[in-house]
């Protein structure tokens, strides 16, 4: 605990617990391993999605506190599943180098947060990854190309048509991505949609798309008391 922590207490995001931004209890929570995380049922061209833990307690606490509520100190805490989420797709597909694409934010919501929260997080876990020593590129090459519709409370059938036809690629950045294998990553997978819409885009331009990674998964209802890290191919909503 800094001086900081004593003269300005903070709660916990994930649990409320005095002390921390986030807790070493919470930050277990997010330690991994990575693991295949299909949706039921997953979209058509879909990339094998790698996720480290259920969207549910105190990961989606943190989340929501970062995304949300402008909680920028939980940057490095996150960025470090999303980092083993990226190596476990590399590690599988055999991949020594690789780009990673972030699936891309809304205008307005870039505008209403201040960041690009998934871009920031890639970021950070690209620089943990070069560290380790894995060659890897971020390339902001995706963006909306029209308005969609919040996707809360919306079917896996019904995201897939409000994705349907909604990104774009950047063609000032589309030549940075050829020739090396690309995994997608975003801070959750629900139904798989905008993961696997932005691998077709991708794929339309002649891309390599081998996975996608992401901080969590969500759950279907009947397993949404279970957390902690998922077994190789559990199924999520």
């Amino acid at each position: 605990m800094s001086w900081l922590d004593v003269i300005f207490p903070t709660d916990c995001a994930g649990c409320g617990q005095r002390g921390a931004l986030a807790c070493a209890r919470c930050v277990a929570a997010l330690s991994g391993p990575a693991s295949l995380t299909w949706p039921s049922p997953a979209p058509p061209g879909l990339p094998p999605p790698w996720s480290v833990t259920a969207y549910s307690g105190p990961c989606r606490d943190l989340l929501l506190a970062y995304k949300e509520r402008g909680a920028v100190g939980l940057r490095s805490t996150l960025a470090i599943p999303l980092a083993e989420a990226v190596r476990a797709a590399a590690t599988a597909a055999a991949a020594q180098r690789l780009v990673v694409v972030p699936a891309p934010s809304a205008a307005r919501a870039v505008r209403a947060r201040g960041d690009d929260v998934v871009l920031t997080l890639a970021r950070r876990a690209a620089s943990i990854l070069r560290h380790d020593g894995l060659s890897i590129r971020v390339v902001p090459a995706l963006r909306q190309g029209r308005q969609v519709a919040d996707s809360s409370g919306l079917s896996a059938p019904e995201r897939a048509t409000n994705l349907a036809g909604a990104l774009r690629i950047q063609r000032t950045r589309s030549a940075a991505l050829l020739g090396a294998p690309v995994v997608i990553v975003d801070d959750l997978i629900t139904t798989g949609a905008t993961v696997a819409e932005a691998a077709r885009v991708l794929r339309a331009e002649g891309n390599i798309v081998i996975a996608a990674a992401t901080i969590a998964a969500t759950r279907r209802h009947r397993e949404a008391g279970l957390l902690g890290p998922m077994s190789n191919r559990t199924t999520v909503g």
